[in-house]
């Protein structure tokens, strides 16, 4: 396996906050699944999960190397998580083709996050 690309994206947690509070369910639904939406809003911390895959989103961006411009939305990269809490990505739609496109067969990632500040880390793989 082979290293395709390596994104890496850090938001500031009050962004995510302001950006829901000027524009409500708008933004959420643009931006999040309903199992992220969910997930975080199950949370007394859903501010800072929010953001942490708001940045794993951006990550996958970086790592795929097509920007916002392919016409790729939110809401087909998707943060994850196994029964043990791991984070992990899936893609649908124009993201999945670029991923497709692209070789990947793996995606590695981690997050982090205060209650200012959220960073994701992302690597694409081969298959």
């Amino acid at each position: 396996m082979a290293i395709i690309g390596h994104g890496i994206d850090v938001v500031e947690v009050s962004r995510i906050s302001r950006l829901m509070a000027e524009n409500g369910e708008a933004f959420l639904e643009r931006c999040f699944t309903v199992a992220e939406r969910d997930y975080a809003g199950a949370s007394r911390r859903r501010d800072e999960h929010l953001a942490a895959r708001f940045a794993a989103k951006e990550a996958v961006m970086k790592a795929l190397g097509t920007g916002w411009t392919a016409g790729i939305a939110w809401t087909e990269i998707e943060v994850t998580r196994d029964a043990a809490g791991v984070p992990g990505i899936r893609l649908s739609g124009a993201a999945g083709a670029a991923a497709a496109r692209a070789g990947v067969g793996a995606w590695h990632v981690s997050l982090s996050h205060t209650d200012t500040t959220a960073i994701a880390s992302v690597i694409a793989e081969t298959g």
